[in-house]
């Protein structure tokens, strides 16, 4: 890798009819890759661990939302088969990073479990508005329709608000854990834009100094955003 620039094999990509558009093509296996596969592992962690939720009502809500997050799986892979991609070729990539994510950022508990969708699904909503704005039109319709598609975050807010109201001790404990995984997320999330050049596509064309401040721009809308949230739950980001 230089400069961020891809090295790896074509595999995934299929003939491109120009340069540019074959760098856009490349950025869009990239972006669909890791959105598809973020969604799989949602889908995973969220229906494996409604087992373990305190009542039938939150297990049911858990489940619900699951659904909906393989709902949008199917939703993405569908569309990078239309471009002529493979999606485990364009998924296959970012497998151990995100992995590794959820590997180091095991939830001790249920609570901590619903933090941790919380806080992931909104970061991942507000990287889908953010990049939005520099895609193609279908494309940009796509990844926004996939962001409202299900209020998920509102729903987990408020579960997390009703929790925090029958036990003020839980605050402290979310409050650090939250910490714990906009930090991991986001330090995850630079390592793949720095490897796999996911932003590049989007750049392409600009020198090192405007690529950079574009990435620090990105990352500090996103902190700024978790901020808020936290601050909604009566906690310290």
């Amino acid at each position: 890798m230089t400069n961020g620039t891809r090295t790896e094999p074509d595999s995934a990509y299929g003939p491109g009819s120009s340069d540019v558009g074959d760098i856009y093509r490349r950025f869009l296996a990239d972006l669909f890759g890791v959105m598809a596969y973020g969604e799989l592992s949602a889908f995973e962690r969220m229906s494996s661990d409604a087992r373990f939720s305190p009542t039938l009502h939150d297990r049911t809500v858990l489940g619900r939302l699951a659904v909906s997050e393989y709902g949008h799986f199917e939703r993405v892979t569908e569309h990078l088969v239309k471009l002529g991609l493979d999606p485990e070729t364009a998924m296959r990539p970012f497998q151990p990073s995100v992995d590794a994510f959820h590997d180091r950022t095991r939830p001790a508990d249920w609570f901590e479990s619903l933090m941790k969708f919380y806080v992931t699904d909104a970061i991942s909503d507000d990287f889908y508005q953010l990049v939005a704005a520099r895609l193609d039109p279908a494309t940009a319709e796509l990844v926004l329709a996939l962001k409202d598609a299900e209020p998920a975050g509102e729903v987990l807010e408020a579960r997390l608000q009703q929790a925090l109201a029958d036990d003020p001790r839980l605050a402290s404990r979310l409050a650090l854990w939250g910490r714990r995984l906009v930090g991991e997320a986001l330090t995850q999330a630079q390592r793949v834009v720095l490897e796999r050049a996911v932003l590049g596509g989007l750049l392409q064309g600009a020198d090192q100094g405007p690529y950079e401040d574009g990435l620090k721009a990105l990352f500090a809308e996103l902190t700024r955003n978790h901020s808020r949230r936290m601050s909604r739950l009566g906690l310290t980001a």
